[in-house]
């Protein structure tokens, strides 16, 4: 295996930077975007909960916002629970944009290297090949079996950008999805919250 690397060349170097870059990402991602740390299970309904019985203290407001991505927006809408509906619903969306930038974290890394390291594998190929072509100009063919030999281990650098450039686009589509289906989650626990702080607050004037 070794040799193989090493009959790459030059472009081999920043083929397997890239590949130990998304091995990283991707163990972090799925680490960091588990279910249960990005919408705990249970937590809407305990702030739904709060919200009627109005146990709504700066300390559980802090406490809830510090718990996960989720509690980071039903603490946004509780900050300003006293407001009309747009506001709470542009409070919202303000925090919604920086979870979401959290979430995302590194994907278009991932992105990044899914796409260029074909190319350097390909740029590494055909450096290997001007290599060959110039040697045969200089002594001639030669051997044809050390030549096609020499044409295998130019290829060795295609064959390696593929096999890192293939599983990084997987995964990357794949979080992608899965930030997606997080956010719609997330939005049904916000919207049930939004709903029972206009509900009381139109409680509150008609009283």
């Amino acid at each position: 295996m070794l040799e193989i690397l090493i009959a790459g060349g030059w472009a081999m170097i920043p083929i397997l930077i890239c590949s130990a870059v998304a091995l990283a990402i991707i163990l972090e991602r799925f680490w960091t975007l588990r279910r249960k740390s990005v919408v705990p299970p249970e937590l809407g309904e305990q702030v739904l909960s709060w919200a009627r019985t109005r146990k709504l203290d700066p300390q559980h407001i802090d406490a809830l916002r510090r718990n996960s991505p989720l509690g980071e927006l039903l603490a946004a809408a509780l900050d300003v629970r006293n407001r009309p509906r747009e506001v709470i619903k542009e409070r919202v969306e303000d925090a919604g944009r920086h979870v979401m930038h959290r979430l995302e974290r590194f994907l278009n890394t991932l992105g990044t290297i899914a796409l260029i390291t074909p190319l350097l594998g390909l740029l590494g190929t055909v450096f290997g090949m001007i290599r060959m072509f110039f040697a045969v100009m200089v002594s001639g063919v030669g051997d044809p079996l050390k030549m096609a030999g020499g044409i295998g281990e130019a290829l060795v650098c295609t064959a390696s950008g593929l096999c890192v450039a293939i599983p990084a686009y997987f995964f990357h589509r794949y979080f992608r999805g899965h930030v997606s289906g997080l956010v719609v989650d997330m939005e049904k626990q916000v919207f049930a919250l939004t709903d029972e702080l206009t509900i009381a607050g139109e409680a509150r004037a008609a009283g």
